[in-house]
């Protein structure tokens, strides 16, 4: 069975809603881990400029990631590389067992996020990491120069857009709608951008190419005409889906994969809560994924409260 740990809570995710969870329940003298499966952050932790966040501007994501990390150590709360295997949410004892042991606590809190939704055309699984990406932070700079695609409509898909314009020769947009989804401040930087170019009311059908992406065939969702663009990269944002599937017969779900919860958090299961990206709610935002954190563990200090 491996080592077995007891705890007051156990967070499941490292992005902001798991830290400020952490920060939050350690600073109450509540006993806490969390449990992350790779380097803490979660989505913002590859973007590369916040500027919504109060008090946080012009930054890294990874930078905010940082600090949040490092508050949260300092206020005592365990970290863990580990991976969950499995749940069990039955009785007041909850045990999450991890590819590092047994995890033992009364209170959960699900902060897990979410990953990128694919795109699902031929070619897509070929190319990946050979032309596809889902992080332009991460891989723009190797497209100095180069033609690339970014797909969506939304503030993710605009504002990476506009980081690649620091390194590509030419960006294109391809979004399904004759319209952006996302806030109006990034769109008039992107309209603004000379090297942008926007392709409306379309979608991506093909990628092709030999060892590397070199062409992206896209198709006119009004008229149905296709048009082949010479491509070197193409960067997918059209979505998130929540990375929720190894709860998804312990705690009530949306049609979509997303945790209900009520206002202070709590899911269906008395003791289990969920905070950030993977519970349903308006916003997906680093500063509302913060605030998630701090009301489930405060929700889960007065939960422990009465129990005592």
């Amino acid at each position: 069975m491996g080592i077995i740990k007891t705890h007051d809570v156990i967070i499941i995710g490292g992005g902001p809603a798991g830290l400020t969870a952490g920060i939050y329940a350690s600073r109450a003298k509540l006993k806490t881990v969390l449990i992350e499966k790779g380097l803490a952050g979660g989505q913002i932790s590859v973007t590369e400029k916040v500027e919504n966040y109060a008090g946080f501007s012009a930054g890294a994501g990874q930078e905010l990631i940082d600090i949040m990390e490092g508050q949260a150590k300092e206020f005592g709360t365990e970290m863990v590389l580990g991976e969950v295997e499995a749940v069990q949410f039955g009785g007041d004892t909850k045990i999450v067992t991890t590819n590092r042991g047994e995890y033992r606590a009364p209170v959960v809190i699900l902060a897990t996020g979410s990953h990128s939704r694919k795109l699902h055309v031929p070619g897509e699984d070929e190319f990946m990491g050979r032309g596809v990406s889902f992080c332009a932070t991460c891989d723009g700079p190797f497209y100095e120069g180069l033609p690339v695609m970014v797909v969506g409509g939304g503030d993710a898909a605009v504002e990476e857009g506009l980081a690649l314009t620091r390194f590509a020769q030419k960006v294109y947009i391809v979004h399904r709608r004759d319209a952006l989804r996302a806030t109006r401040i990034v769109q008039e930087r992107a309209f603004a951008n000379d090297k942008i170019e926007f392709i409306w009311d379309s979608v991506v059908e093909e990628l092709k190419g030999g060892e590397q992406l070199e062409q992206v065939v896209v198709k006119n969702v009004k008229d149905g005409q296709r048009r082949e663009f010479t491509i070197s990269g193409i960067f997918v944002y059209i979505g998130f889906i929540p990375n929720t599937g190894f709860v998804a017969d312990k705690v009530e779900m949306d049609e979509r994969g997303y945790i209900i919860t009520n206002d202070v958090m709590e899911t269906s299961v008395p003791g289990v809560y969920a905070a950030g990206d993977c519970r349903q709610k308006l916003l997906r935002q680093a500063v509302t994924a913060a605030g998630d954190g701090a009301t489930a563990a405060f929700a889960a200090e007065k939960y422990l409260e009465g129990r005592v």
